[in-house]
């Protein structure tokens, strides 16, 4: 009995702390990096409903 709730009581810690260790990982980071992200290029955000500005761009090749 008591070992039983050994385990389940590691079983849980652990969980916990691999939550925990996922959380920490996954957390955005404070400062921004000094390489580029696509954001800092001066490109606006595409939208979704409007037709491509620029429909012969070398990102996005056609599927044949």
């Amino acid at each position: 009995m008591l070992t039983t709730l050994l385990v389940i009581a590691g079983v849980l810690l652990g969980l916990v702390g691999l939550l925990a260790l996922i959380v920490s990982l996954s957390a955005r980071p404070a400062t921004r990096p000094s390489s580029g992200w696509v954001a800092d290029t001066g490109r606006r955000h595409p939208d979704a409903w409007s037709a491509p500005v620029n429909p012969t761009t070398s990102e996005l090749p056609t599927a044949r």
